[in-house]
């Protein structure tokens, strides 16, 4: 009896349908948009009169437009045109916070803000009005829009974004904030890479409970940051005086 002499049998092994995984759709909580409303609604009788105020005075104190519009970077990367009330003379040169910014990016350097140090393209009152936070008093308009909400990431300007790695873009999946986890968390005394990691815990944990926390405490922060660039600045006149 002969033996069929067969060729081997070969599997072959047929190749995996390929998955296209969705990625997640990030939207913003019902809850926080319910919340900015009702803040504002709360709020707008008091706010209303100090607007008025602030826009008069800038009128008196400077030449030039109340408002201050700039593009900034918002959910999702999406850009935006943010309102401030002015506090920079007209003719001030964007470039040297670009480049102030730019060195505490690269570097492990507290970011402080330079109208702290005493910065010569501010107004009259220009200081008082940063570090009190009256200047964004015009962002409210960003809220009601859906652009800003009260708590959230700083939004930040096209050249800053342009700066940021991939896994520190996270911190644009959240509205950014009038105030936020970093801004009561001292935020002239931490790095940029602490700025970040604090705005992206926010995001990945945000919650009706710490949304209201950090309200909370940015009245107090607010204080306290004003209370310091004036001590600052005094002292930084009388070195000056000193020197002359």
């Amino acid at each position: 009896m002969h033996m069929e002499n067969r060729p081997p049998t070969v599997e072959i092994s047929r190749p995996k349908a390929v998955t296209h995984e969705t990625p997640p759709v990030i939207v913003v909580p019902r809850w926080k948009r319910i919340l900015d409303i009702g803040l504002i609604v709360v709020t707008l009788p008091l706010m209303a009169p100090v607007a008025v105020l602030i826009a008069l005075v800038i009128k008196v104190v400077s030449k030039g437009p109340v408002l201050f519009r700039q593009e900034r970077i918002g959910f999702l990367g999406q850009p935006f045109i943010c309102l401030k009330f002015r506090t920079m003379q007209v003719d001030a040169a964007p470039a040297v916070h670009q480049g102030y910014l730019e060195s505490l990016i690269q570097s492990d350097e507290p970011m402080t803000k330079m109208d702290m140090m005493g910065d010569p393209r501010l107004i009259p009152l220009g200081s008082l009005l940063r570090s009190s936070g009256l200047d964004e008093i015009p962002q409210f308009v960003n809220v009601l829009r859906g652009e800003m909400s009260i708590v959230g990431p700083r939004p930040c300007t096209p050249y800053e974004y342009a700066k940021y790695t991939t896994p520190q873009k996270q911190r644009f999946n959240s509205l950014p904030g009038l105030t936020g986890l970093w801004q009561v968390s001292g935020k002239n005394k931490t790095t940029f890479e602490e700025m970040v990691n604090m705005d992206i815990n926010y995001v990945k944990g945000k919650s009706l409970l710490w949304d209201f926390v950090i309200i909370a405490r940015t009245g107090p922060t607010m204080l306290f940051q004003l209370v310091e660039t004036m001590v600052r600045r005094k002292r930084g006149s009388k070195q000056s005086s000193t020197e002359a």
